[in-house]
């Protein structure tokens, strides 16, 4: 039985079912063309690959080989549907435990490699694509800013197995010299602490969670929801544009947005 996830993975098999592979990659990136309804569209996840070369990249993190292969595989897309009408929308299937940590990464400049991929999906979304991020596992840390939290709309699916943070939990626990069981205690009064998609959503940033009946081997009607959901989320970033502005209306960022605000008026 494998140590590491296969929701990416499983995800982007059932969503990109006929899709054309897009191949020169690392392994640990699946990329394929498709169309949804009749918008064409290109799937990227970051799964895991046991033989990467880099030790600390095997178990699904974003590292070196990672990063700079999402931003060629962001870039392509931009480069080809520059002077195309309908340009394609790029949808982040994310399952990340994290960046990779280890001296080669810091050596070989992983933050470079990250920021590219950040970079790449930024100017996607500037240059007209929509760019959807499904949750399907864990969202966190680097690996998160590298590969999907750049998206217009970020969709969630309803699962304890989705969870968002900087920091794994027994991570956070030793920087804040708590338990984990303390931890989760504290989380709970905190949203910006916690790591449960409900937490999280209060916070604006979601643009819909969904529940599904099969998360680690989705079925063919949790297929379809997903699918669904994903055209509508297409659609609303074609009706309403490529900024990020939806996410400061929840009441747990009033503080964030007056701040914005203020900032407009007095610079």
């Amino acid at each position: 039985m494998s140590t590491y996830s296969l929701r990416g993975l499983n995800w982007f098999n059932a969503l990109s079912t006929g899709a054309k592979t897009v191949n020169g990659l690392p392994t640990s990136l699946k990329v394929a063309d498709a169309v949804l309804g009749d918008q064409p569209v290109r799937f990227i996840a970051v799964v895991a690959d046991p033989d990467n070369r880099f030790v600390r990249a095997r178990q699904g993190e974003v590292g070196l080989l990672e990063g700079w292969g999402l931003a060629k595989a962001v870039d392509e897309v931009i480069a080809a549907d520059q002077d195309k009408a309908q340009k394609r929308a790029l949808i982040a299937i994310v399952d990340v435990p994290s960046q990779a940590y280890g001296r080669r990464e810091e050596a070989l400049g992983i933050h470079q490699a990250l920021a590219g991929a950040a970079d790449s999906y930024a100017r996607a979304r500037l240059a007209g694509h929509a760019v959807i991020a499904l949750l399907v596992g864990k969202a966190m840390s680097g690996a998160f800013l590298a590969h999907g939290y750049q998206a217009n709309r970020l969709i969630a699916l309803r699962d304890p197995g989705v969870m968002v943070h900087a920091m794994g939990k027994a991570s956070a626990a030793r920087v804040t010299l708590r338990s984990v069981e303390e931890l989760e205690a504290f989380a709970a009064s905190v949203p910006p602490m916690a790591y449960d998609i409900d937490s999280y959503a209060s916070l604006g940033l979601l643009w819909e969670t969904l529940s599904v009946q099969q998360i680690e081997q989705p079925s063919v009607a949790d297929v379809t929801r997903v699918t669904d959901c994903l055209i509508q989320a297409i659609c609303d970033v074609a009706e309403k544009g490529s900024d990020l502005r939806g996410r400061l209306g929840a009441p747990n960022r009033a503080a964030s947005a007056r701040v914005r605000q203020l900032l407009r008026e007095q610079w």
